[in-house]
């Protein structure tokens, strides 16, 4: 009848142990896959490394390793879960896998690097339960999204709710800019606003939205109209821009900083019954000079306030823009980049056009080169030139 130290050392046999300097020299090249149990990897982990339970091991790895010639190294709290799952991973097919001898706590003790992740509170677990049955999202998307920063532009019609499903997603930054106040002729559309807050600031009030639906949310309100002098202090804290702009000065500006800064940019437009919508992804697609080298006459393009608009269409186009936003943080699916995507209300029909990169265009073109922000008002044509 054998014990547990007569198993364990006939396991041992059978597999390839590394010390933890030689699995530190496997750092890049190797997947560390710890096999503690979540309350143990929530103390800090190996950074990078795929955090399966023992218990869970062969119901899960094959999904999340699907290369069984990749290297791995298992891991646990002191070497000798990660010599069973080891052998476990062979007897699977896996063909290049070594435990680490003494498992984290040598990795500690060596005064290795690790980092401690963030969890969600039980709270939390609740409130993103259904993204956290998904298999795309999960824990660490969820956690992503938690630890991403998104600047809107405008806390309008495409703002209110763009900004309301991004904060009720649990994007954890929200910044909103928009130098207007709530006025009633906004509430046919404005869903973030309401009658008790007219003529109150915008971004004041769609901060106070954010606060009841999601707590967990931080909003940093810019008061203030975006200009070439704080375009690019503003943009440089986010990882994505909405651009929901009503003029061609401000898409123009939003366009050249985040192409400067590298920053994608998920730009719509509504007018009457219709909307559109696209991703500038910069070094990916076009960028909306590629689009619209020149704004149209301000004839040809009146705004809402002069040509009127459908209230419920800006939220089709706003809960567009914060789809494809969620998109780029998680990494899912395939933005519109080079796509302008068409909705026309009264025919409940969406068209597609394919955009090209223009490869003269002064802003992404082959030859490109940044040389400060244009006087977009008078390259608009909205002011005459002095």
């Amino acid at each position: 009848m054998s014990d547990f130290k007569t198993l364990i050392a006939k396991v041992k046999s059978t597999i390839t142990e590394v010390s933890v300097e030689a699995a530190k020299a496997e750092l890049g090249g190797s997947i560390f896959l710890d096999v503690r149990e979540p309350s143990e990897t929530a103390d800090g982990h190996v950074k990078g490394a795929l955090l399966i339970p023992r218990g869970l091991l062969e119901l899960r790895v094959e999904d999340r390793i699907a290369d069984k010639a990749r290297p791995i190294v298992a891991y646990c709290a002191g070497g000798n879960r990660s010599a069973f799952a080891a052998a476990s991973l062979r007897d699977l097919g896996y063909t290049n896998v070594t435990s680490m001898i003494g498992g984290f706590a040598a990795w500690k003790q060596a005064g290795l690097d690790f980092e401690v992740p963030v969890t969600l509170s039980a709270e939390q677990s609740v409130r993103y339960s259904r993204h956290l049955l998904m298999p795309e999202v999960g824990e660490a998307g969820q956690i992503k999204l938690m630890q991403s920063k998104v600047l809107l532009l405008g806390a309008g019609g495409l703002g209110s709710p763009s900004a309301y499903y991004l904060a009720a997603a649990g994007v954890g930054t929200l910044g909103i800019i928009d130098s207007d106040v709530v006025d009633r002729s906004n509430l046919q559309r404005q869903i973030i606003h309401n009658e008790s807050r007219i003529g109150m600031p915008k971004v004041e009030s769609a901060a106070k939205t954010i606060a009841e639906l999601n707590p967990d949310v931080k909003v940093k309100a810019y008061n203030t109209r975006l200009t070439a002098e704080n375009v690019l202090e503003i943009f440089s804290d986010y990882d994505v821009i909405v651009d929901g702009g009503d003029n061609f000065p401000t898409r123009y500006l939003v366009n050249d900083a985040c192409v400067h800064l590298g920053k994608p940019n998920v730009t719509g437009s509504v007018f009457r019954f219709e909307g559109q919508i696209t991703v500038i992804q910069p070094g990916v697609g076009p960028c909306y000079r590629c689009l619209y080298p020149e704004p149209p006459p301000p004839e040809f393009a009146p705004s809402c306030q002069e040509a009127g608009v459908l209230g419920v269409l800006p939220g089709t186009m706003g809960l567009l823009q914060a789809t494809e936003v969620i998109k780029l943080l998680l990494g899912l699916g395939s933005p519109l980049v080079g796509r302008l995507m068409l909705y026309d209300a009264l025919e409940q029909k969406f068209r597609e056009l394919k955009i090209r990169r223009d490869p003269g265009c002064k802003m992404c073109g082959d030859h490109a080169t940044f040389t400060g922000f244009t006087e977009y008002e008078q390259f608009c044509r909205l002011e005459p030139a002095t």
